[in-house]
């Protein structure tokens, strides 16, 4: 049986500092990966109904991520976080400002210092961060400006993330004979395109469609939001010479954004562990590791990448 959520949220104002202690009902990798890779930090770190959006990042010691958090009407807040010292899978530290969309620092502007631990504990990993303010002052305006309720809501967002991946990746497919999919992420009409396609190309869907309410509830987690639960989490449909198409929606909810550009992968499967690295380390050179291919929490031996003209790969290897 799971443990409850560990959130301890403090503010030293003697020392001005914020310490925030959070555990998360997944494995390291998963959760490392979902504080230092741009892709999965702008699906849950700016608090509804903003976004947070990356122009770069360069996730290594004397690398910054630049990126803005973005209001329903379009209005930016740009930031930059500077990596300080990286621990991987342990620790990194970074100072974080204000700046402009080029990323010059506004000098007048506050910046504040981040050192976040990671800890594996079991099936749960426990992340520590400590927030450094020069002043008292620097300290009482963040507070005020509701960092605490953002900061919340934001990591709720990554645990339905997790949730939701879980149990999708999970489904393990019955055989791990090498086949080639199109992977399609929608920004809520999921369902709609995909009657679109089973009427064009007349086949029917492999096992339905799964939802997000066929998630199996966590007491510990907030409360799905209805809005989301009869959205597709998963639905495959073969089209033509044994093609598979699959897809998902992608809750604004959960803080996720759907662009042209992101919202499709070619999704490959190959037969061996082998061919999965060698198809991995050759679709990425020169281009941009996502998610480096790694043994994961569900089971598969995956990554992600975009070569270098742009096309989006997923690498899945799954045992029987």
């Amino acid at each position: 049986m799971k443990n409850a959520i560990l959130f301890n949220f403090e503010v030293d104002k003697a020392n001005s500092k914020i310490s925030v202690s959070r555990s998360f009902h997944a494995p390291l990798d998963l959760v490392w990966a979902a504080w230092t890779e741009s892709d999965i930090l702008d699906q849950w770190w700016a608090p509804k109904p903003w976004t947070a959006q990356t122009k770069s990042m360069d996730f290594r010691e004397g690398g910054h991520w630049l990126y803005a958090m973005v209001s329903p009407e379009n209005e930016k807040h740009w930031s930059r976080a500077d990596y300080l010292k990286i621990t991987p899978k342990e620790f990194f530290s970074a100072m974080d400002g204000f700046c402009d969309e080029e990323g010059n620092l506004a000098l007048t502007l506050p910046r504040n210092k981040w050192e976040n631990s990671f800890t594996e504990k079991g099936e749960e990993t426990l992340v520590k961060i400590q927030i450094s303010f020069d002043t008292l002052e620097d300290l009482e305006k963040y507070i005020e400006m509701g960092f605490k309720e953002g900061f919340t809501a934001g990591l709720e967002n990554l645990d339905q993330y997790i949730a939701a991946q879980f149990y999708l990746r999970k489904r393990n497919k019955p055989n791990n004979k090498a086949r080639v999919s199109s992977y399609l992420n929608f920004p809520g009409n999921t369902e709609e395109a995909f009657n679109f396609y089973r009427k064009i190309f007349k086949s029917e869907f492999t096992n339905g469609i799964q939802r997000f309410e066929e998630v199996p509830s966590d007491p510990n987690q907030a409360p799905m939001a209805e809005s989301v639960k009869k959205m597709v989490l998963h639905v495959e449909l073969p089209i033509l010479g044994g093609h598979v198409l699959m897809g998902t929606d992608a809750p604004k909810e959960f803080g996720m954004t759907v662009n042209r550009g992101n919202n499709m992968h070619i999704n490959l499967e190959p037969d061996s562990r082998e061919e999965a690295k060698r198809l991995f380390d050759e679709l990425s050179e020169d281009g941009v590791v996502e998610m480096p291919i790694q043994d994961m929490f569900w089971g598969a031996y995956y990554g992600n990448c975009q070569d270098k003209f742009g096309i989006n790969w997923m690498i899945n290897y799954q045992e029987k």
